[in-house]
């Protein structure tokens, strides 16, 4: 890897294109060579993370209405549609649009977490959708994830977007534009060209995962997917974008981020160096933000060392900066402390999400959030004994660069009425590579088949399935069954309606 290092330069000092950090991102995507094995088996197991949530969330009301959205811009030969056959087409930006969402609403599909966030499983959809209404191959395909999933993490290593109370999907922008750079061939100067307009539109504030968190959060990353598919197809035209983004006088870094004074450092593969990044990225095993995954297990351990719940006067969960000031207590968010709030603020709420699984032994995606369980008042008393604290040696490791002490949990204590404590801890989710139970391909097949099992058949099942994990020798005509297809009475929302303007 080549670390850049990326700072901000007046106008009347002008920065050669060659060092901007917008155009040796497209060197990477424009050189990029085939992906190695192992690489290539995880771009798989992904896509079987992404379709197996997607269908899970497929009649939820914000994906059925991303879908309704998609199907009123049909196109032959244009891209597929979770839920829909394969032979029903839309146009590519709307199919990733509608599967965005669908893979975003239920928030567990996969993570990196580093200098900021992101969830790198949100560039597949952007990326399947071009690819099949291209023609692309899917070996093209498999390699174009792994440049999108490389350039995001590596922005996600260097530059903080919550810091600044900027959403990560300004990370995910440019990611997408430099996976199409990939996947169509295009030359550097037109990946340069997309990746500045991505980055330029992709900025908005926190707020969608601040207080009453909304269906937004959901749309967000397919938003930014959208939006650089549109700016690849302005480049391909010849148009030019706000340059240089990054280091400009009025850039993103000037005036969204660090400011005029800020430097940061970025590694990028150097020319010929494979992108490897995926391997560093983990998935969910349980339907919640990931900084909550840990204490989910945890919770479940310690249940058979409490046999009354109602003995307990106070937990403390010791944990990082980002844990306790995101879904912790330090938010300052009301909210995720009130059982009338959102699933969507629920689920960054670690406070409820340890009184859940503490309370009921299990973790579910639909169960774990229902109103009657959510309001039971046993679990909201547990749930408002929970309190969060920042511990500088969780948010050192939390930080760390070294893989094998970096850690996403920290330490609970419990207090009982009668004067005696519990303590344990835990680093890592079991799920996670370092965890107990590390994902393997049948994990994610596993999770397909359980988050599927009541809207699909077992013949589409086992044809996604094979499907793709076939996904390298995919010929062109073929990426379009790279879908799961539901039976016309188990899908939501499967026809145009004319409730909005489209």
């Amino acid at each position: 890897m080549i670390t850049h290092s990326v700072r901000v330069f007046p106008s009347r000092t002008p920065l050669p294109k060659a060092e901007q950090l917008a155009w040796k991102i497209a060197e990477v995507a424009n050189a990029a060579s085939p992906p190695e094995t192992e690489v290539a088996d995880m771009v798989i197991n992904r896509f079987i993370d992404n379709a197996a949530v997607a269908i899970a969330a497929v009649n939820r009301a914000p994906v059925a209405n991303a879908r309704t959205q998609a199907l009123a811009h049909p196109r032959d030969n244009g891209a597929a549609l979770f839920g829909l056959p394969s032979g029903q087409r839309f146009e590519a930006e709307w199919a990733a649009w509608a599967n965005g969402v669908a893979v975003r609403e239920l928030d567990m599909h996969d993570t990196f977490l580093a200098a900021d966030y992101s969830h790198p499983g949100d560039n597949i959809s952007p990326l399947l959708a071009v690819a099949q209404q291209c023609g692309c191959t899917g070996a093209r395909l498999l390699q174009a994830v792994a440049v999108a999933y490389e350039i995001q993490i590596d922005l996600v290593r260097a530059i903080c977007l919550h810091e600044h109370r900027k959403d990560h999907i300004a990370h995910l922008g440019p990611s997408v534009a430099a996976g199409l750079g990939t996947l169509l061939h295009l030359d550097k100067e037109t990946i340069y060209q997309a990746v500045q307009q991505a980055v330029h539109v992709s900025f908005t504030t926190r707020q969608s995962r601040k207080g009453e968190i909304s269906s937004w959060k959901a749309y967000a990353p397919a938003h930014a997917g959208k939006l650089a598919i549109e700016a690849v197809d302005r480049a391909m035209r010849g148009e030019k974008s706000p340059s240089p983004i990054y280091e400009g006088e009025d850039s993103v870094i000037a005036w969204m981020l660090g400011g005029p004074g800020a430097t940061y450092d970025v590694p990028l593969p150097a020319p010929g160096e494979p992108c490897r990044s995926i391997l560093e990225s983990f998935t969910k095993e349980h339907s919640a933000e990931y900084q909550a995954q840990a204490w989910i297990d945890l919770a479940f351990r310690l249940r058979s060392k409490i046999p009354d719940l109602n003995a307990i006067r106070e937990i403390v969960i010791r944990t990082s900066h980002h844990t306790h000031s995101v879904i912790g207590t330090g938010s300052g968010d009301p909210q995720k402390m009130d059982p009338s709030a959102s699933r969507e603020t629920l689920d960054h709420s670690v406070m409820y999400i340890f009184a859940a699984a503490l309370f009921t032994g299990f973790w579910h995606h639909l169960r774990s959030y229902a109103p009657d369980l959510v309001h039971d008042p046993e679990l909201v008393a547990l749930w408002h004994c929970i309190r969060t604290e920042e511990d500088p040696e969780w948010t050192r490791r939390y930080h760390s660069r070294n893989l094998r002490e970096k850690a996403f949990g920290g330490r609970v204590t419990v207090t009982f009425t009668d004067g005696k404590t519990l303590t344990d801890e835990i680093a890592v989710a079991d799920a996670h590579p370092l965890g107990s139970r590390p994902f393997a391909r049948p994990d994610y097949i596993n999770k397909f088949k359980t988050l599927t099992e009541d809207l699909v058949s077992q013949s589409e099942s086992e044809r996604f399935l094979e499907t793709a994990q076939r996904l390298a020798k995919l010929a062109p005509g073929e990426l379009a069954t790279l879908n799961v297809a539901l039976p016309p009475e188990k899908l939501a929302c499967g026809t145009r309606d004319k409730r909005g303007i489209f």
